[in-house]
């Protein structure tokens, strides 16, 4: 069977086949400048960016979970002299 990506190619190769040279090319040029276009007002981030983000994201987590240990800790402390 197959695969699907194969099937479009085939379609398109016969596309290409049946038109002239130039419109062929003209249709793809323009394909290619609508996709980078609208790729470009995506706002990807390089994959260096996203795991910098990553290790950010980890360490304030980190952070996060090491206060909320310590604020409970605190709050027994306070019960407990609060109970006296």
């Amino acid at each position: 069977m197959e695969k699907p990506q194969d099937v479009i190619e085939s379609i398109l190769d016969i596309g290409r086949k049946a038109m002239p040279k130039g419109v062929a090319d003209a249709i793809k040029d323009n394909s290619l400048a609508l996709m980078k276009s609208k790729l470009e007002e995506m706002e990807f981030v390089s994959r260096e960016e996203f795991d910098i983000q990553t290790a950010v994201l980890a360490k304030t987590r980190a952070r996060l979970e090491l206060m909320e240990e310590q604020l409970a800790e605190l709050k027994k402390k306070l019960e407990k002299k609060l109970a006296r």
